[in-house]
């Protein structure tokens, strides 16, 4: 396509916007205004190109070349009634007219061949080529070439625009037919077939669609022809010639709504423009009105957006040939550079890059050429097929002869010319087997283990089966990795230790490969133990630390007191056995680990500096007053804090500990749940380097922390170990006690009885009334009091008991 001059394509881009804009203000009956969609039928046209001793439906050339000899026959039914001339007219570009002899006509509805068809050969110098249909009047010819030599630049664009538009009309059809034949056979695919059929064709999809129910998406993507927006470089092109805009402004414009007519459309919009052209020189005798070419085997069809006119000003149906230049043959590439198997038919070869292969039948005879280290050489026939993505192999079977990874190069024709494709690593089952890359005793069974495949065609595997003793076969997953293996997850989570093997079968083999392997359980790995000096603890870190017996460090034996697993990391805490306690910071020793499958590792630690260390130095316990219209119940022992009251405990520092106003104490459940952090700005305070104070009130803490509470300190990256400070008990509000004949009992009622565990007549709890878990009501039956008073359990602290008076 010609570039337009810098300032006739700023008054198209004004033009465009400021149109676009009307569109969107103007009311409904100017929008209807607009050309209808190219959707009427026209004549036909039987045109063959020689070049050469080769001849070709006009269907199948993408171009003209100078010396082509072309016939050229309109296509009327017998019964015609208007009749046409068929009039055809070189050009030789848009500032150079062309000569008398460049312009032909013919009598369609003559009787003798050589006078109703067009005989042609190109001339030398010719760039462009155009048909008209003109319906006979006295002094068409003459009209029509003042016309042609009159204005020949508008005839260049218009056979450049109506060519293209054909072309793009050829993919937006070629999307209808894909989508229609999805969905007349199996519509729940239209969401994988759908963005494949407009990847390969180039085109913007609606994803709004496959998102509706299966039945109807199809409705929605065939709704509105006009919203499939082209969206590759030669519609980009033909976008800028229109808007005069770059091609982002071209994009953006492809998405916008405009006034009653759907999306803005590129080969319509075209159109549009070049009958605004053909508009400027029409007369009272003649209207243009242009077309759009469909290509068929035998020749092509036209499509007109508006019936011809017979009566003056009489239609000029306007037909755009190929341009007349060198052959471009597609820029076609390959998708990815994975191997593909090409055992059977059906292969599909990725490609992208050139739509009109899917569109149009310029590339044809395409195939696919193989060739062994040997010398062996076959070429395979190919189909391309929008829906599938690429190329598909359509032949038979490769011969056995071909084993392996192939090179394979893709070639065909592109009109008249041939025309290279991309290569593709190629790979047929062969019989070398499989070996296994690396280590085979990584294979540990409690996971999942990565193994590769070492083999001669791994994009032709069919299945990978994993066996086990007289158990049934298990899938694996698979993929090929490089053009030489396959990447397998080894699934033995639920296996235990053995011999295993491992079936890899190809496409079209009936045994597969049988892999021996044996699978083991995972030995621990230690990664480090960390002990302090003076410590009776230690913490080891690794993996598989559950098959850890015992850890020996010079003469402290230590066994595990609590798992943890933190991400893929284990960390197994050890306690010492006895009185002995670790040795001086920076001493070196020797951790001899025993497996309790007897094995053992030995590794030499370093004793670290001694953690801090903290002792419960007194503790006050402060009750508060019941809530308003409640009994007030009596807390036995120094150990129970009730959640209105208040805990004042002191701390000492250990033997080598100094305390500091940056230290923080932390307060948490002795089970799981979220701690507290006291620090100087929310209740600890130093009293001296030795001692310090900390208070501790339930109403700020979280609703998590209640029961036995344990404490410990905390200074930077460091702990002390866990001490119980206390246990936090709900405690339930008794509004009355209401005793009857003894005979009956006593009701108590209140709010939260949920917290009361039991309810006894003594302090022992003797034949004591159970409460229900998760108890909701608001009163609850209890015995007789023996001494007056009603003795509960609570669920926080079962090992207290709290008095209730009765009275």
């Amino acid at each position: 396509m010609m570039p337009l001059p810098i300032d006739r394509m700023m008054r198209a881009a004004r033009c465009a916007l400021g149109g676009l804009m009307l569109a969107v203000l103007a009311p409904a009956s100017l929008g209807a205004a607009e050309p209808a969609p190219f959707e009427l039928p026209g004549p036909a046209m039987n045109i063959l190109v020689m070049r050469g001793d080769q001849s070709l439906p006009i269907a199948q050339v993408p171009s003209l070349s100078e010396g082509d000899r072309l016939s050229i026959e309109a296509d009327l039914p017998a019964d015609q009634g208007a009749r046409f001339i068929l009039v055809s007219a070189f050009l030789r570009g848009a500032t150079n007219p062309p000569p008398k002899d460049w312009v032909q006509f013919a009598e369609t509805w003559k009787k003798k061949d050589k006078d109703k068809a067009l005989v042609l050969t190109v001339p030398k110098g010719a760039r462009q080529m155009v048909l008209f249909l003109v319906p006979d009047t006295g002094g068409a010819e003459g009209v029509l070439s003042d016309a042609v030599r009159g204005k020949p630049g508008e005839f260049v664009r218009a056979t450049q625009d109506l060519n293209q538009a054909s072309l793009d009309r050829s993919r937006l059809d070629a999307f209808m037919a894909g989508i229609k034949a999805q969905e007349n056979s199996h519509p729940e695919y239209l969401r994988s077939v759908a963005p494949t059929l407009a990847r390969s064709l180039a085109m913007k999809l609606n994803e709004e669609c496959l998102s509706k129910v299966v039945e109807m998406q199809a409705a929605c993507l065939l709704d509105n022809r006009d919203a499939l927006v082209l969206s590759d470089v030669h519609s980009s092109s033909i976008a800028e010639t229109l808007t005069g805009a770059p091609t982002d402004l071209a994009l953006q414009l492809a998405a916008t709504r405009e006034a009653g007519y759907g999306f803005y459309s590129p080969y319509i919009g075209v159109v549009r423009d070049i009958a605004k052209i053909f508009g400027a020189f029409s007369s009272p005798q003649f209207n243009y009105l242009p077309t759009l070419s469909v290509r068929k085997p035998e020749g092509m069809s036209l499509l007109l957006n508006a019936a011809p006119s017979f009566q003056k000003p009489k239609s000029v149906m306007v037909v755009a040939m190929p341009s007349i230049e060198a052959d471009s043959p597609p820029r076609l590439r390959r998708s990815g550079d994975a191997p593909l198997c090409v055992a059977h038919a059906g292969t599909v070869l990725p490609v992208e890059g050139a739509p009109l292969i899917f569109s149009t039948p310029y590339a044809r005879d395409v195939k696919l050429a193989l060739k062994t280290a040997a010398g062996q050489a076959i070429d395979l026939p190919l189909e391309a097929r929008a829906d599938r993505g690429g190329y598909v192999l359509t032949g038979g079977d490769v011969p056995p002869t071909f084993k392996g990874t192939v090179q394979g190069h893709l070639y065909g024709r592109w009109g008249f010319d041939r025309f290279e494709g991309p290569d593709f690593m190629v790979q047929m089952p062969d019989a070398g087997g499989w070996t296994v890359e690396g280590d085979s005793a990584a294979l540990v069974v409690g996971r999942d283990n990565g193994l590769v495949l070492k083999g001669g065609a791994p994009a032709c595997v069919e299945s990978v089966m994993l066996r086990q003793g007289e158990g049934a076969p298990q899938a694996v997953d698979w993929k090929v990795q490089g053009r030489d293996a396959l990447a397998l997850t080894v699934a033995l989570a639920d296996r235990k230790p053995g011999a295993l093997s491992v079936e890899v079968k190809y496409q079209g083999v009936a045994q597969p490969s049988v892999i021996a392997l044996r699978s083991y359980a995972q030995a621990s790995r230690l990664d480090g133990l960390l002990l302090h000096a003076r410590d009776k603890a230690a913490l080891l870190s690794g993996q598989r630390l559950d098959q850890v017996d015992s850890v020996e460090v010079n003469g402290l034996r230590l066994r595990p007191d609590g798992l943890t697993r933190d991400g893929a990391v284990d960390r197994l805490r050890l306690v010492v056995q006895g009185d002995a306690v670790a040795a001086d910071a920076g001493s070196e020793a020797t951790a001899r680990v025993k497996l309790r499958d007897g094995r053992s590792v030995n590794f030499t630690v370093m004793v670290a500096s001694a953690r801090p260390q903290i002792g419960l130095l007194s503790k006050d316990i402060r009750l508060g007053a019941p809530p308003a219209n409640s009994k007030a119940l009596t807390l036995n022992g120094d150990n129970l804090l009730p959640d209105n009251g208040q805990l004042v405990f002191s701390v000492q520092a250990g033997e080598g500990t100094k305390l500091s106003a940056s230290d923080a104490i932390e307060v948490a459940p002795i089970e799981d749940g979220a701690p507290i952090r006291l620090t100087a700005a929310n209740g600890l305070r130093l009293e001296s380097p030795k001692v310090m104070v900390a208070t501790l009130d339930p109403k700020a803490m979280a609703p998590s922390l209640f029961g036995p509470l344990r404490f410990r300190l905390l200074r930077g990256g460091e702990v002390s170990d866990w001490q119980p400070l206390v246990t936090l008990a709900r405690l339930p509000q008794i509004e009355a006690v209401a005793c009857a004949a003894k005979a009956d009992g006593c009701t108590i009622t209140g709010r939260d009885l949920f917290l009361i565990d039991a309810v006894g007549a003594t302090p022992t709890l003797d034949q004591a009334a159970q409460v229900a878990h998760g108890y909701t009501g608001s009163a609850l039956k209890a015995p007789a009091p023996q001494d007056g008073n009603l003795y509960l359990r609570l669920r926080d602290a079962p090992d207290s008991v709290v008095t209730l008076p009765a009275a």
